[in-house]
C-alpha cells in the first residue's frame, strides 16, 4: 500500500467514524421517531443528516492529509539518510514515535555498521596484500629497477639536460637567423624539454614505490620535494600526518605517484597542487594542476592509468573522483573512510 492508497484509507475510515458517531450520539441524545426525519429537521436552513456528512467528510479529507503530509516527511527523510549511508557519511537519526519508523531506523544502523565493517574489511585485506607483497618482492627486481633508472638519470637524462641548455644558448644568441629558423630552434627546444618531462616521469615509475619505513605523509614530501628540484613547476603541497594502515598507505602513494606522472607527461602545467588530511572519518588525497585538460569520459575508457588509479581506490574500499576541463586544470580527488583512530579509544 503506498502513501496515496494509506492517505485515502485514513480519509475514508475518518469519515465513517465521524458519520457513525455523529449519527450514534443525535440518535441517543435526541430520539427520532422515524428515519426521515434526518432529513427533515434542519440546521442553519439545511438538513441535519447533511451537516452530519459534510463535517464527517471535511474531518476525513483534514486526517488523511495530515497523516499523508507525515509519511511524506518520514520517508523523504528517510531517503536522505540511506543517501548519506550510500556516501559514507555520517547519519543523523531522529528519534521518531512511530514503531514503523523506529524499525525502519534500526535497519539502517544495522546497514551503515555493515557498509562499516565492509570498509575495515577491505582495508585489512589490502594491508595483508601490501604486506604479502613487500615479502614476496624478489630483491633482483628492486635492484634491477634501481640500476635502469640510475643509469637512464646518469646518461639519458643528462644528456637532454645538455642539449636542453645547448638549445637555450642558441636561441638567446643574437646571431640572425630567419623566422623560419627560430621557429624551428623553438620546436626542438620544446620537443626536448618534453622529452626531459617524459624521461622523470618514467624514472618515477621506475623507483620502487614502496614507503618501506616511512609513513604516508613522509614519502609523499620527499616526492614532492625532489620534483621540485628537477621540475621547472611551481609545486606546494598540505601534508597532515595521519596514522593509517599499510595497505591503505601503500595504495594511496601508487595513487599519487601515478597522478603526478601523468600531470608531467600530458598536462604541460605550470603548477601542482597536493593535499593529503582527514576530515569525518574520511582520509583525503587531492591532486591538482592548472594544465591543458583532458576529456573525462573519453579517457576513462582507454587510459590505463586511470583506469589503475580508481581499482587501486575501491580496492581500500574508497572511491576516485576526476574532474577536468580543457584549457583550465584537473582535479583528482580519493576519498576513503577511516575509522580506526575512533574504534582505538572505545577500546
Amino acid at each position: 500500500m503506498n502513501v496515496w492508497q494509506r492517505q485515502a484509507m485514513v480519509g475514508i475510515l475518518t469519515f465513517l467514524g465521524f458519520t457513525f458517531v455523529l449519527l450514534g450520539f443525535t440518535f441517543i441524545a435526541f430520539p427520532f421517531e422515524q428515519w426521515s426525519d434526518l432529513w427533515t429537521r434542519t440546521v442553519l436552513d439545511l438538513p441535519y443528516v447533511f451537516l452530519v456528512f459534510a463535517f464527517s467528510l471535511t474531518m476525513g479529507v483534514v486526517v488523511g492529509l495530515t497523516q499523508g503530509w507525515v509519511w511524506k516527511r518520514s520517508l523523504h527523510s528517510i531517503d536522505h539518510q540511506l543517501d548519506e549511508i550510500v556516501k559514507g557519511n555520517t547519519v543523523a537519526y531522529q528519534d521518531s514515535d512511530l514503531h514503523e519508523m523506529q524499525l525502519i531506523e534500526a535497519t539502517m544502523k544495522k546497514i551503515e555498521e555493515k557498509f562499516e565493517q565492509q570498509a575495515s574489511l577491505a582495508q585489512k585485506v589490502a594491508t595483508e596484500r601490501a604486506e604479502d607483497r613487500e615479502k614476496s618482492l624478489q630483491e633482483v627486481v628492486v635492484q634491477e629497477r634501481n640500476r635502469l633508472a640510475r643509469e637512464l638519470h646518469d646518461s639519458v637524462s643528462q644528456q637532454l639536460f645538455a642539449a636542453s641548455m645547448m638549445m637555450s644558448a642558441v636561441n638567446d644568441s643574437e646571431e640572425a637567423k630567419t623566422d623560419s629558423m627560430n621557429k624551428q630552434l623553438k620546436m626542438v627546444e620544446n620537443m626536448i624539454h618534453q622529452s626531459q618531462l617524459e624521461m622523470r616521469a618514467l624514472l618515477l615509475h621506475l623507483r620502487p614505490v614502496a614507503l618501506k619505513d616511512k609513513t604516508l605523509a613522509e614519502g609523499v614530501e620527499e616526492l614532492l620535494y625532489e620534483l621540485t628540484q628537477k621540475v621547472p613547476m611551481e609545486i606546494d603541497w598540505t601534508i597532515e600526518e595521519v596514522a593509517l594502515d599499510k595497505g591503505l598507505e601503500d595504495q594511496l602513494f601508487r595513487i599519487l605517484q601515478e597522478s603526478v606522472s601523468n600531470t608531467l607527461r600530458h598536462a604541460k602545467a605550470d603548477s601542482l597542487s597536493v593535499m593529503l588530511l582527514e576530515r569525518d572519518h574520511n582520509i583525503i588525497l587531492r591532486v591538482v594542476d592548472d594544465g591543458i585538460g583532458f576529456d573525462v569520459e573519453e579517457e576513462k575508457t582507454s587510459s590505463y592509468g586511470l583506469q589503475n588509479m580508481n581499482e587501486r581506490a575501491i580496492e581500500v574500499g574508497g572511491s576516485l573522483k576526476l574532474v577536468s576541463l580543457k584549457e583550465q586544470g584537473t582535479r583528482l580527488e580519493v576519498k576513503v573512510p577511516y575509522r580506526k583512530k575512533e574504534e582505538e579509544r572505545h577500546d
